[in-house]
Order: C-alpha cells, then structure tokens, then sequence
C-alpha cells in the first residue's frame, strides 16, 4: 500500500470515528446519566462490541450481509429497531421526568453494559482500538460535562435531542440498501 493511500485512510478513519455515531450518543447518554463511575463498563462494552464486529468481519459475516439480501435485512431491521428503541426510550424520559432522580447504578450495571455492547457491535463504523480511544475521551468528556445538565430543563432538553437523534439513527438503518455487488 502506498504512503499516500495509507494517509488517506488513517485521516477519513479519524474523521468517522470523531463524528457522534449510535455507539457515542449511547455513550455520552449513559455518562451524563451515571457520571464517572459508568466511565469504565461503558468503555469496556465499546471495546468488546467493536472485537465482535471485527471477529464477525473475520469469520466473512459482511461478505454474506453483501450477498445475501435475507440476511442483510436481518441484520438492517434488527439494528434499526433497537436503535428506535433506545431512542424513544431516551426520548419519553425526557417527557416523564420533571427532575432528574438519581440512577441506581449497582442494578444498572449490566444493562448499560448491554445496551452499549449491542449497539456497538452492531455499528459498522468502530475500529478497534481508535473506536476505544474515542469512546474513552467522550465518557470523560460527557461524565465531566453532567454538572452542566442539573437542571431539568437542561436534562429534558438531552434527552430530547439525544432520543430525536438515536431515532433517526434507527430510521437511517432501517432505509438502508443494501450495497450492489
């Protein structure tokens, strides 16, 4: 590969990563929402989720996905309707809660971890190690930025925004087409 083409590679790739795709809205949501201490399951999930759609990459589950319209639209639906979900989730917290209450972390836990994993591993945008790094910087960015979001108002107006985004993250996917071969 030649220098020039390496380049431009390294710099679109960077590009991507620091454009707030699912995997980061979900990570910014659930860091305002738990603060520091969802900092570490949060990065851990990205991490994983991003190995999974490596090791599936691997094992050729995107030359299926690119022969293969059935599987495609699995993959399509599936991804898109739980990013609907996890937006209108956010979306009605943002309608339900006047004031935010305080997460109970320890039960938490394992969901956020879920929820992260999920949409990372189904986010064909990450690359290992640089979608870590990333995510990494946005949990500490988003955990340090909480106290800027006390207020209700402040935290109706995120999770408005961030469930209007996680939707139409969800509406984009499910549109998709799949690519010609």
């Amino acid at each position: 590969m030649a220098l020039e083409s390496w380049f431009a590679f390294v710099i679109a790739s960077a590009i991507l990563l620091v454009i707030p795709g699912p995997t980061i809205l979900a990570v910014i949501s659930y860091s305002i929402a738990h603060g520091r201490q969802a900092n570490i399951p949060l990065v851990v999930a990205v991490a994983l989720g991003d190995s999974t759609a490596l090791f599936a990459s691997i094992l050729g589950l995107g030359a299926l996905l690119a022969i293969s319209a059935f599987w495609f639209t699995v993959v399509k639906v599936a991804g898109g309707l739980y990013l609907l979900y996890l937006g209108i989730k956010l979306f009605r917290a943002g309608l339900l809660s006047a004031v935010p209450a305080a997460p109970d972390f320890s039960s938490a836990r394992l969901k956020l971890f879920a929820n992260t994993y999920l949409v990372t591993a189904l986010n064909p945008k990450g690359i290992v190690i640089l979608a870590t790094i990333n995510a990494t910087l946005y949990t500490v960015f988003a955990s340090s930025a909480r106290r800027l979001l006390a207020s209700a108002k402040a935290q109706r107006r995120f999770n408005f925004a961030g469930g209007a985004l996680l939707s139409a993250a969800g509406v984009w996917a499910l549109l998709a087409k799949r690519p010609a071969i």
